[in-house]
């Protein structure tokens, strides 16, 4: 006997995305349901949780298909069309920005945790080093987030008046510098400790305290002043 393909129209309407999480909420459904409801149909050999499945599967890599990926990826899959890779990274974005959001718009930064909480899932798929400085006011509450450099760290791209720049525009108090290694490996080189060594040099001359250097890995951080290297 053949097996049939049946579409999500043909499931009963409390197993369907939508009704499902209208009925139920968002928290009930699993991640394929989730972007089967962005995408909003499949191929017409996949419905779209079966599309969601395979994107999500693909090298059994789960969320980070989405997270580390760009529509040139997305569209190999049958079925993903470049308005729906467009709708799913918007979406993925969103929720990357709503996770950095508290009451008023202001984050405060109490531990290097919470600095490696609000840029982690920013970072830690990047394939290149990313170099930023968390700019921040009186009370440790975030002002800016400032990309300075893309590359690897050396003191020809990383000089402090392209690191203070925005920070006296912005009458930044304090700051911390962060960068992630695309190795997932914490530990900070030579390099990384001599630019930070030169910074808080400078962060001391001109008033504006540089108070900790984040390292990112893959789902780990590594805080200089928790390890006494500043």
């Amino acid at each position: 006997m053949e097996n049939r393909h049946y579409t999500i129209m043909e499931l009963p309407s409390e197993d369907r995305p939508r009704e499902k999480l209208l009925s139920q909420g968002p928290d009930t459904l699993t991640n394929s349901e989730l972007i089967a409801i962005i995408l909003r149909v499949g191929s017409a050999k996949d419905t779209a949780v079966d599309l969601a499945r395979k994107i999500l599967n693909h090298d059994g890599r789960g969320l980070k298909n989405l997270l580390d990926t760009g529509p040139e990826f997305l569209c190999t899959f049958h079925g993903v069309s470049d308005a729906k890779a467009a709708q799913l990274l918007a979406a993925v974005e969103l929720g990357k920005r709503v996770a950095r959001l508290e009451p008023g718009n202001k984050y405060k930064i109490s531990s290097p945790g919470d600095v490696s909480c609000y840029l982690m899932e920013d970072m830690r798929y990047l394939k290149k080093e990313h170099f930023k400085t968390v700019l921040m006011d009186t009370k440790n509450q975030i002002i800016d987030v400032v990309t300075v450099s893309i590359g690897n760290l050396n003191s020809s791209i990383v000089h402090p008046r392209e690191v203070f720049a925005e920070a006296i525009k912005k009458s930044s108090a304090s700051m911390i510098l962060v960068h992630n290694h695309p190795s997932g490996d914490t530990k900070p080189s030579r390099e990384d400790i001599n630019i930070t060594e030169r910074l808080v040099e400078a962060g001391d001359i001109m008033g504006i305290k540089v108070l900790d250097h984040i390292i990112i890995g893959d789902g780990s951080y590594l805080s200089f002043k928790e390890e006494n290297i500043i």
